[in-house]
């Protein structure tokens, strides 16, 4: 089977679109999120999507088939926030194996799946690292600058722990997205490379930032460029963008690692902004049209969706990309 390195040389992959979204379609109640595991856990549980792969099984492997069956080439690990960091705040840090390690196992049970219906279209699991609830770079507390809520060595500590479970459970890739502040994501790659050295297991890397407005930089204050200067000490299989903007915001901030990046480069825009109520308006049509801006400049190697999107709009870009050449990156010309 061709590995993810070589695929990039011949056609642009397809990421899948925002877990999120697809599990509030299902209108879930408190005990969805504590059945046969959390009966009686004190504190309220729901919205910890991360359990359902725990909990409610069923549903995360229908939504990974949905988004194989719109066209995507890779699924996420639904492990976004299966840190011990992120999951102190239910009291849950001592499920974090079994979060990360069942998670990956669902989401390789059916790739292998479809995998095997079309093996000329491998599918791939990329374990999906967030950026944690922390930032290590700005402090919490507008009157002490210095203060930190958390220090590197702990980070490295919580990564270590997520992608050792993510490894066992049998993922790709590690795709380490929604960066906001890149010594978050410096911690992640560092937790990596020490995991490569215990195990002797080298899992392929992804990362990808979050431009949180406008003026193009990151939470902690870096342009793109900065953010891609600042991870390129390790050998990627690609850098991007995701979530914040919408695709035709995104648009000029790809441009960049277009001309920058000798990695490839993946981009997985919001449906658009959030409206006053937090929902997402672009339809898949709108924006499988900007995202094939990206496509028809060049510009990207791997594309997919990340907040409002759905397996509707996963559809509509692989229709757009499935004949579109790959942009040229130093690994693949």
């Amino acid at each position: 089977m061709l590995t993810i390195r070589q695929l990039l040389a011949s056609r642009i992959l397809v990421l899948d679109g925002a877990m999120g979204t697809m599990i509030q379609r299902y209108k879930l109640t408190e005990q969805d999120f504590r059945h046969n595991w959390f009966e009686s856990h004190p504190s309220p549980l729901k919205g910890n999507n991360d359990l359902l792969s725990l909990t409610r099984p069923d549903i995360i492997r229908d939504i990974h088939r949905a988004y194989f069956e719109a066209g995507a080439d890779i699924i996420e690990t639904n492990t976004f926030s299966s840190t011990t960091i992120a999951q102190k705040d239910y009291g849950l840090e001592a499920y974090v194996d079994d979060l990360n390690v069942q998670s990956a196992k669902l989401a390789r049970e059916v790739a292998d799946e479809f995998t095997k219906l079309t093996p000329d279209k491998p599918r791939f699991v990329a374990g999906s690292i967030g950026p944690t609830n922390r930032t290590a770079s700005i402090s919490p507390d507008v009157n002490d600058p210095g203060f930190r809520a958390i220090d590197f060595d702990e980070l490295v500590h919580a990564y270590y722990q997520q992608m050792k479970g993510l490894s066992d459970g049998g993922v790709d890739i590690f795709l380490i997205e929604t960066v906001f502040d890149t010594l978050n994501a410096k911690a992640a790659l560092y937790a990596a490379d020490v995991l490569k050295e215990d195990t002797g297991i080298e899992i392929p890397i992804m990362v990808s930032g979050t431009i949180t407005d406008q003026s193009g930089r990151t939470l902690t204050g870096q342009t793109t460029e900065a953010f891609l200067i600042s991870v390129s000490h390790m050998p990627l299989i690609s850098i991007g963008l995701n979530c914040a903007l919408g695709a035709s915001m995104m648009r000029p901030y790809l441009q960049v690692l277009d001309k920058k990046s000798p990695f490839a480069v993946s981009a997985h825009p919001n449906a658009g902004l959030p409206n006053e109520f937090g929902q997402y308006d672009e339809t898949p049509e709108q924006m499988a049209h900007q995202i094939n801006e990206f496509l028809q400049e060049g510009l990207v190697n791997i594309v997919g969706g990340c907040c409002g999107t759905t397996p509707e709009h996963i559809r509509l870009i692989a229709e757009a990309a499935k004949d579109v050449k790959p942009r040229k990156f130093k690994g693949n010309e």
